[in-house]
């Protein structure tokens, strides 16, 4: 199995705190000596500690994270910070033991402590929602960049520190990691940090210690049920982000049922926004022109005035992030002519496999995009039908190992909603791919209006067979893949690109 690749962004002359400090700061049980032990960093995983690492041990479903404070303290931890299950473990390595309830709970505020997040933070927005969370972290760094500030960004594509890009691990790192790429971008001067934040984040404790100035929530639509037990429990999930802990203030997005539920529960103060037409949201997003190349806007404030711009990507999903990318600087305190003046001719955002388009200027359209959920495809599709002359052909397949739930309502809105379907693997990890495939076949044949429908594996072959479907003027919708470098096949990544597979492809067939 290839090894965590993308590498944890750590402050390059981090400030030494006391182990003593620490335990006298949170009130904490300790076992051992203290005395002359200093910190400089903290980390979960023992295969990642560095010298002078706090060591966090946590109960795992098989093993205690403790069980390995002997190889964090070969590789140069001071102590570690664990519960009272660990203790033990700790002390047989002979390193001095912090012991708190909870380590995950912990985690978050022990770590702004150590790399000192707290003192004079930059400005902080985090984006919540099932789609649309990471092209919404886009378009806000994209448009803080034309304002004129040194920005970074957590997303599930990259992390940027100013001009410094990086693959992402997970939608959101964990919380040890998260300070840390906050402490290390301290010392770049970035100014403002746009951060994805997950369902998951928020339930695993990832975003603790960080209180945001704005929070913005895109929507909630079918998905994640294999981690939560229905829709209701992984909507409470994302409601936990309004909460004063989390942020100040929030933006929330009108465009999907949950969004009035969001500010029926928020604990902090929030304003509206709506691109579908909700009568109720305070602020309005209207679509000016939609073409293959950008989709044109304009956004309404409650007191008549207006911004007109435009994003580098299709679809009026996505003139609804940019208007909630701008409503969150407004909340932040950003003048509205400047923003709109910043952004006159178009917002200047790369989106990473967001309905990228990776075609040329002659032969069929092909985008890539990350959606795999029910939802992602109707609003996607919907927006490749806009911009597409002849016929809308489309690719796709599902992760294994992941909520089987949403397979065959993906199945029959992409059959819904396109010419010619054809249906391949994604992701299979440990799963039967075949078997993948056969719900997804299934689903496909609940659709009323049904496409054309292939079953074509592996996906190498099967972007090979939908281009040589497609002519002149006609759109490829390859959903799931992305801005993704790889495939997981039973536990291997696989390198692959699906843009470099699809421009492969069309060269083949001599476009």
């Amino acid at each position: 199995m290839i090894g965590r690749i993308p590498p944890v962004l750590r402050p390059e002359h981090p400030s030494p705190r006391s182990l003593s400090g620490l335990v006298a700061e949170f009130g904490l049980e300790y076992v051992g000596t203290l005395d002359g032990v200093e910190v400089t960093g903290i980390t979960v995983r023992s295969n990642e500690v560095q010298p002078g690492d706090l060591f966090v041990g946590m109960p795992g479903e098989h093993t205690h994270g403790a069980s390995f404070s002997a190889s964090a303290k070969e590789a140069g931890a001071t102590g570690v910070l664990t519960d009272q299950a660990g203790v033990q473990f700790a002390i047989e390595a002979g390193l001095p033991v912090v012991i708190v309830d909870s380590p995950r709970l912990a985690l978050g505020d022990v770590s702004a402590w150590i790399y000192q997040t707290n003192l004079e933070p930059p400005l902080l927005f985090g984006v919540t929602g099932t789609n649309g969370k990471t092209s919404t972290a886009y378009l806000l760094e994209g448009i803080l960049r034309q304002l004129g500030l040194v920005t970074g960004l957590s997303s599930t594509a990259e992390r940027h520190i100013g001009d410094v890009n990086v693959v992402s691990r997970l939608t959101t790192p964990e919380a040890s990691e998260l300070h840390a790429l906050l402490a290390r971008m301290r010392e770049a001067e970035v100014r403002a940090v746009s951060v994805e934040v997950s369902a998951q984040a928020l339930s695993k404790n990832r975003v603790d210690g960080i209180v945001f100035d704005v929070v913005g929530f895109t929507n909630l639509s079918h998905d994640h049920l294999d981690d939560y037990a229905d829709m209701e429990e992984y909507f409470n999930a994302k409601l936990e982000f309004f909460n004063p802990i989390h942020g100040k203030r929030g933006v929330v997005s009108l465009d999907s049922p949950w969004g009035k539920k969001v500010v029926e529960g928020s604990h902090i103060p929030v304003v509206t926004i709506a691109a579908n037409g909700a009568s109720d949201a305070e602020w309005r997003v209207e679509v000016l022109e939609e073409r293959a190349e950008f989709t044109a806007f304009r956004v309404h404030s409650p007191d008549g005035r207006f911004i007109d711009s435009r994003v580098p990507v299709i679809g009026w999903h996505m003139a609804a992030n940019a208007g909630m990318a701008i409503l969150m600087l407004v909340e932040a305190g950003f003048e509205f002519e400047a923003i709109g003046h910043a952004i006159a001719d178009g917002i200047n955002a790369y989106l990473p496999g967001r309905t990228e388009r990776v075609s040329g200027e002659t032969g069929p359209s092909v985008f890539v995009d990350f959606g795999h959920s029910p939802d992602a495809f109707l609003n996607t599709l919907g927006a490749v039908r806009k911009v597409t002359q002849g016929k809308v052909i489309m690719l796709f397949g599902a992760d294994g190992d992941r909520d089987p739930t949403k397979r065959h309502e993906m199945g029959r809105v992409a059959s819904e909603y396109s010419d010619i379907l054809v249906i391949t693997d994604h992701h299979p990890r440990f799963e039967n791919p075949a078997s993948i495939r056969a719900t997804l076949v299934e689903g496909a044949r609940l659709a009323e209006h049904q496409a054309e429908l292939l079953e074509v594996s592996p996906p190498e072959k099967a972007i090979r067979q939908a281009v040589s479907l497609a002519k002149e003027g006609d759109s490829i919708l390859w959903a799931g893949p992305g801005h993704q470098d790889y495939r997981d096949i039973e536990g291997v990544r696989t390198p692959y690109s699906a843009r470099e597979l699809a421009r492969a492809a069309l060269r083949e067939a001599g476009w």
